[in-house]
């Protein structure tokens, strides 16, 4: 039984957005099909599902670019949000104090893997 594992992946780097809210995206659509995905991501109210949807169509355009696969038999089998380098501010507050304000920055990952046809 030969099972072929080609994976192919995107990376974005040092996106402005916590790595929290971008997982709340990546947990709906790991493990979904290509087409599945694009019309999960149209249509869900995050601020999140466009860094998430530009990742995805780069992960895909690799996989038919690079590995010569079929889009439309691709599957997500890898989605996840790393914390990347955070970016420290200081906010002014009353009596001479200085408030820190945290501004997180994260790494999206997406893996897709043609899906396995079962005979």
């Amino acid at each position: 039984m030969a099972t072929d594992t080609t994976e192919v992946k995107a990376i974005a780097r040092y996106i402005r957005m916590s790595p929290f809210k971008v997982r709340r995206v990546l947990d709906q659509i790991r493990g979904r099909s290509y087409r599945e995905a694009l019309i999960i991501l149209e249509f869900m109210p995050y601020r999140a599902c466009d860094p998430v949807l530009k990742v995805l169509r780069s992960a895909v355009a690799n996989a038919e670019h690079n590995a010569g696969l079929d889009p439309a038999s691709l599957k997500i089998t890898q989605a996840y949000a790393n914390q990347g380098a955070v970016l420290k501010r200081f906010q002014p507050r009353a009596q001479g104090r200085a408030y820190q304000i945290r501004k997180p920055t994260c790494h999206i990952t997406v893996a897709v893997s043609p899906e396995a046809t079962e005979t």
